[in-house]
């Protein structure tokens, strides 16, 4: 393996300094000249028709300095771009509201005490509908209509059949199992809440400072909001204090300031609640998953038979791609002959979904990985030996007629079954101490949205040997951008501290799409590498010239420009800048643009390759059930990923710990209780979260199969690692004590009572 100056050491964040000190610039630390602080009146009820909106009291109040409503945008609703669904959320309400927390007015004031008290004044004259609140409900004829263009609270029914017909499959089959599964919502919990700053000038200039994950996505939906030329509209991101998916889409606050900055003409702040980031932004997609697997008894599987009702809440936003996404993890870890995935995505009254980390992967790989330890008992084979029969390859070809170039799948199970000394431990559980193994894959780039799923970057070289790095790509806490400065310093021979890196200034900064999708590295890293590639070609050509050779001759190492096995003839790499600057007048900047070999998502179809790799890993998980309380608790995760290659193993292990942690959350303590549409734990005293005290011992392996796609043969991997854990934990509880987990969060009363069960079954 080829051996690095810069890339594949695990260095330090070039953001930490300034995150652990609190220097860091959040966009709620932006003030501006005459600032006033906005905020925005919801809808108390699920269901409603909006008859009246009357903002005259609210106006009269002293400090009140502009109120708008839907009539103040340009009245056209909005979606995530893709084929499968018609918009169908306004950015204020036009004329219903469709869950408790729906956005209908916002207030500008001069401070924020006042501007709450102007929204009390508001007068909203409602006619209260009836709400539905589960999806199984709300596809039942006769059920209240949430949205009138359509016909039924069905928002999609994808029925995809993916291989062989799943029909023509089951004489095949020495054994068919079915079960069915449930997945609740989560919130995304990060630690900084949404936030919007935005002043709109005289001459019609809108900037926007926002926590997003992708601001020339973000631009681009304020241009459909408020009506405007994009060369009108600036959006500028800060540090983002993470995102998980929930910022991927969340424009509302940043429509509202500007809205309210172009009517009192100063520059407006929106910062949401603690309690606002549960009830009103976007929360992952519960699922309620049946599912069919059909096998033979030597732990071949034949077919993938699963129905999925998803609860999209109240508008679509990511709903349809996530609905697609689960049912494509179905095609992508195990060769199997055919796969049917039949889905419903229904409307209810309630907060509704949106991107989230996994995004469906995760609740259908609870059901699946499940379901395989289910087959694994049933057929009297390892759960680790049935997953190695049947795991995906590099080079095979899916049932989605996707192609896999680098898979490390095998050996990750290799991995974790050995240094988690699965063997034995499976056999030797002590009481009520289990051990569960599951596996996970995730799309590496996926060309969900945009015909086009590219990165730009530039390359600016000083002549003081500074390089300045200009990326759109969003660093929201994963680390990317210390990744994209380790490959310009690769590909230059320099230090990492001499990369500066500038970025996420839609008027500065090149075109990025966003930070999902595990596509930073990938794509923005492969950008990066091509500007500074162009870059360090341009000064080859100035050094070879001057050394009397050819460019192909000259190498940059250790800080130097110098001809390739002969170090002392060449040039101090900033002296070989100022040499062409004086020689040449050159200016040193690359350029570098990278769209991945990937094809758009076909949505009638599902299938084709429309992700740029995947990334693949297993997780072995130990827990303990306590037998008086019915908790669980995760003592230690083994975990190996297919990195491609690790440009900075040191984040990896950070990502890793982050993810297993999250979705440790997810399956033993996180759940948004609601009532009638209304949430009753909108705040972290009520809804729980994993601290350091409930932390795992972590072990992490990194598998590297180098792709042949990715920049020095990494992909994104980052996302991944919060897949396996949820079913990992639910087969080991079974295996400690024999209560099988088809619903989560785990729910200690069902553990006792379960354990309850099991006792009198002795007796």
């Amino acid at each position: 393996m080829t051996e690095y100056a810069t890339v594949g050491k695990g260095v330090p964040r070039v953001d930490g300094p300034a995150k652990v000190t609190g220097d860091a610039i959040y966009t709620a630390d932006i003030y501006l000249k005459g600032m006033l602080q906005g905020k925005i009146l919801r809808s108390p009820y699920p269901h409603a028709r909006i008859l009246h909106i009357d903002t005259a009291r609210a106006l009269k109040v002293t400090g009140v300095r502009a109120v708008v409503t839907g009539k103040d945008t340009s009245k056209v609703k909005f979606a995530q771009s893709m084929k499968t669904k018609v918009p169908d959320k306004a950015f204020l309400a036009l004329d219903k509201v469709r869950y408790i927390g729906d956005e209908i007015a916002a207030v500008a004031a001069d401070d924020i005490d006042t501007a709450e008290e102007a929204l009390e004044l508001i007068r909203v004259e409602y006619e209260v509908l009836p709400a539905v609140f589960d999806p199984f409900e709300a596809m039942e004829p006769g059920a209240p209509l949430i949205h009138e263009h359509l016909k039924s609270n069905i928002s999609w029914a994808p029925l995809y059949q993916w291989g062989e017909p799943v029909d023509e499959l089951s004489d095949k089959c020495d054994v068919i199992l079915e079960d069915s599964f449930k997945t609740h919502s989560q919130v995304h919990a990060y630690m900084e809440p949404n936030c919007s700053v935005a002043t709109w000038d005289q001459n019609g200039n809108v900037t926007v400072w926002a926590s997003t994950q992708g601001p020339y996505t973000h631009k681009q939906e304020l241009v459909t909001a408020l009506g405007i030329p994009g060369d009108k509209i600036r959006v500028i991101t800060p540090a983002v204090g993470g995102g998980f998916g929930g910022k991927r889409h969340v424009v509302e606050p940043s429509v509202a300031a500007a809205l309210l900055s172009k009517k009192s003409g100063r520059p407006v702040k929106i910062e949401y609640t603690r309690e606002e980031e549960f009830t009103a932004t976007r929360h992952r997609h519960p699922m309620n998953i049946q599912l069919r697997i059909g096998a033979q008894k030597d732990g071949k599987f034949i077919f993938f038979d699963a129905e999925n009702v998803v609860d999209n809440g109240a508008y679509n936003d990511s709903g349809p791609s996530v609905t697609l996404y689960a049912g494509h993890a179905l095609t992508t870890n195990y060769m199997v002959k055919g796969v049917r995935y039949n889905a419903k995505l229904a409307y209810t009254n309630t907060s509704y979904g949106g991107s989230y980390r996994g995004y469906g992967n995760l609740q259908m790989r609870f059901c699946l990985e499940s379901m395989v330890d289910m087959l694994a008992e049933k057929i009297s084979i390892d759960a680790g030996e049935l997953r190695l029969i049947n795991a995906v390859k590099e080079n095979d070809t899916l049932v989605c007629k996707s192609k896999v170039t680098s898979c490390g799948l095998s050996e990750c199970i290799r991995e974790v079954v050995r240094a988690s000394n699965w063997k034995e431990k499976k056999q030797h559980s002590g009481k009520l101490r289990g051990v569960g193994i599951a596996c996970h894959e995730y799309i590496c780039a996926p060309r969900w949205h945009y015909p086009h799923d590219s990165s730009s970057a530039s390359v600016r070289i000083d002549d003081d040997g500074a390089v300045r790095l200009f990326t759109g790509a969003i660093d929201i806490g994963q680390g990317s951008d210390t990744t994209l400065c380790q490959i310009v310093a690769e590909v230059l021979g320099i230090e990492m501290s001499q990369v500066k890196i500038f970025r996420a200034d839609s008027e500065v900064a090149p075109m990025d799409l966003g930070t999902y999708g595990s596509r930073v590295t990938f794509i923005a890293g492969n950008a990066a590498k091509i500007a500074a590639t162009e870059a360090r070609n341009q000064l080859a050509e100035v050094a070879a010239e001057a050394l009397g050779t050819i460019p192909e001759n000259i190498e940059f190492r250790n800080n130097r420009v110098q001809l390739a096995g002969n170090p002392e003839r060449g040039f101090a790499f900033v002296e070989a800048v100022k040499l062409a600057l004086n020689k040449k007048g050159l200016i040193v900047m690359g350029r570098g643009s990278y769209d991945p070999p990937s094809d758009v998502v076909d949505f009638m179809k599902g299938e084709g390759k429309f992700n740029a790799a995947y990334s693949f890993g297993s997780q072995v998980v130990e827990v303990e059930v306590d037998a008086d309380t019915g908790s669980v608790r995760l003592l230690k995760v083994t975990s190996a990923a297919d990195c491609g290659f690790a440009i900075n193993p040191l984040s990896l292990d950070g990502q890793c710990h982050g993810s297993i942690s999250h979705a440790q959350g997810m399956t033993l303590l996180e759940r948004p209780f609601v009532e009638e549409g209304n949430i009753l734990n909108p705040s972290f005293l009520d809804y729980s979260i994993p601290t350091a005290m409930e932390a795992p011992e972590i072990d992490s392996i990194l598998v590297e199969t180098i792709d042949p796609d990715g920049p020095f043969g990494a992909k994104g991997v980052s996302e991944g690692y919060q897949v396996p854990t949820a079913p990992a934990i639910a087969n080991a509880i079974y295996h400690a004590t024999g209560i099988r987990i088809k619903e989560i969060p785990v729910n200690s009363e069902e553990i006792l009572r379960g354990l309850e069960k099991l006792a009198h079954s002795k007796k």
